[in-house]
């Protein structure tokens, strides 16, 4: 309780506003969630968000015909999934296992990549017999670092498919992992789905020395046949610039008015999303109705900025929306980071705070 205390005294020292929130209010600094091998498994599932998705709800805008075209490549992919985990039938009733098939769904932030990753899930999992897994990429490497590279081949060989959310390489190790581990789960009639906002043969770009790598990114790129997604970020449509936000003040009495919300000082989050994996970040918000914070500011250096994004990503795929004072949510990364290698990440994850913000009304 005094370790409890301290944090919050300090949160407090970062935003005195938050000392008016009341004892009954909770903090995300207080929570330090553990994942165990079991939840990492059962948690190979679309995201809360993304429950109720299918292809037909799927809405292709009719000045982009690339999204119609999606859909048809992801119907496709199924069917071509399904027969090769059914494999070719040899002489003496015998199969033999078929290579899996890739689909590379490629395109800017808020075209229904997911959407359509998630309907490719469930469409392979509702077939006689389908299998399906679904997983951010943290949360693959994750599961390989828990259960160990040939366990988690095993552990995945039975799937008719694994549909892999943020396909990006960031780090060499990565790189290496999941060439490895997709060529063999491909080997052994897996087909693997994924999305990202860059091309396969591009991953790891301006991020490191992606050129030694080569091999391990073309191995990769041949896995998959690409399907590029046009389109305008759906989450802007008519969706305002963002607001001036409200004062700290304001956000502490709102976070005392919503049941489950919970209310941090910006930078004490930022210092406690560093003491665990991304991957916990899930485990962190469970059962959090309304994400408050206050003094949210410019962020200038890359590896807060990354867990943030990594934060920002699970809020969205859990629904939770988020109330904050300080700067403006379409100002939290700098000029600067929007023109380096993480790019993409930044404006992703801007256009779902800015969905997640407007959201909490």
């Amino acid at each position: 309780m005094a370790v409890i205390a301290a944090r919050r005294y300090s949160a407090c020292m970062h935003d005195p506003a938050l000392a008016d929130a009341g004892p009954d209010v909770a903090h995300l600094v207080d929570r330090h969630p553990t994942v165990s091998p079991e939840r990492l498994i059962a948690q190979l599932v679309p995201p809360p968000t993304f429950t109720d998705v299918s292809f037909a709800s799927y809405v292709p805008d009719p000045a982009e015909p690339s999204q119609a075209e999606a859909v048809i490549a992801c119907a496709q992919f199924c069917e071509q999934a399904e027969q090769r985990r059914a494999g070719r039938r040899r002489l003496f009733g015998k199969r033999e296992v078929l290579p899996g098939v890739g689909l590379y769904l490629d395109g800017g932030f808020g075209v229904g990549k997911t959407h359509l990753l998630a309907s490719t899930y469930f469409a392979l999992a509702a077939s006689d017999g389908g299998a399906a897994a679904y997983a951010t990429f943290g949360e693959l490497t994750q599961l390989a670092g828990v259960f160990g590279f040939v366990e988690c081949i095993d552990l995945l060989a039975d799937y008719t498919v694994v549909c892999i959310d943020e396909f990006e390489l960031d780090d060499p190790g990565n790189t290496t992992l999941i060439s490895r581990m997709l060529s063999q789960l491909v080997e052994r009639g897996v087909s693997v789905a994924a999305t990202s906002n860059t091309l396969p043969e591009q991953l790891g770009e301006g991020r490191f020395a992606a050129q030694d790598f080569l091999r391990e990114i073309n191995t990769l790129a041949e896995i998959f046949t690409t399907v590029r997604i046009e389109g305008p970020d759906y989450r802007q449509r008519g969706l305002p610039a963002a607001p001036e936000p409200p004062s700290s003040a304001a956000v502490t009495a709102r976070a005392a008015e919503i049941g489950g919300a919970t209310l941090d000082d910006f930078d004490a989050l930022c210092g406690h999303l560093a003491t665990m994996h991304p991957s916990r970040y899930l485990n962190l918000i469970d059962g959090v109705s309304t994400v408050c914070l206050t003094g949210v500011h410019g962020l200038d250096d890359q590896n807060v900025a990354l867990r943030v994004v990594a934060l920002i990503d699970r809020l969205y795929d859990a629904g939770v929306p988020v109330v904050s004072s300080g700067a403006r949510v379409d100002t939290l990364f700098s000029e600067e980071m929007l023109a380096g290698g993480y790019r993409k990440k930044y404006l992703r994850a801007t256009s779902r705070l800015m969905a997640l913000s407007a959201a909490a009304g």
